[in-house]
């Protein structure tokens, strides 16, 4: 870890649409690229995509008909862990994973979470609900790396 390293978050708000995944994708590519792998990178752009791809398809908007993305780079002596949460107005159940059918056009988005996240989880209060994922460095592959 770099001496002049510093814990950093970022916090967007973006439309419950379809359109906010991508809006969120980019800026989260954008802010990390310098602070994490391309092999990193690809994985928390891919969970970062499905969370809010859920958010707009199975809960309802924060006011304003938006959703909140959020994440925050921690740097550790193994490398950075990466945070990233995404909160919207909450649905009738909590995200879970489900079976998924071969046949099936979708249900497959938390089981890439579960995949590729250290770990991941639902958190409700007074305003909605939190879907979060946590990224440990993994010192045997290529992944994060300390922000400098």
């Amino acid at each position: 870890m770099s001496t002049g390293a510093v814990e950093r978050a970022w916090c967007v708000v973006v439309p419950h649409h379809v359109s906010g995944a991508r809006v969120a994708r980019h800026r989260l590519a954008a802010e990390l690229a310098e602070a994490v792998s391309p092999a990193a990178l690809a994985d928390l752009v891919a969970v970062l995509a499905e969370l809010v791809g859920n958010a707009v398809r199975h809960a309802d908007p924060l006011p304003g008909g938006v959703v909140r993305v959020a994440w925050r780079l921690r740097p550790t002596p193994e490398g950075a862990q990466v945070q990233l949460r995404v909160t919207d107005g909450g649905a009738a159940g909590t995200p879970r994973i489900r079976p998924a059918d071969a046949a099936a056009a979708d249900g497959r988005g938390l089981h890439i979470v579960s995949g590729l996240a250290s770990r991941w989880g639902v958190e409700r209060d007074g305003l909605g609900q939190s879907v979060w994922a946590d990224f440990d460095p993994v010192p045997d592959r290529p992944g994060l790396v300390a922000a400098s």
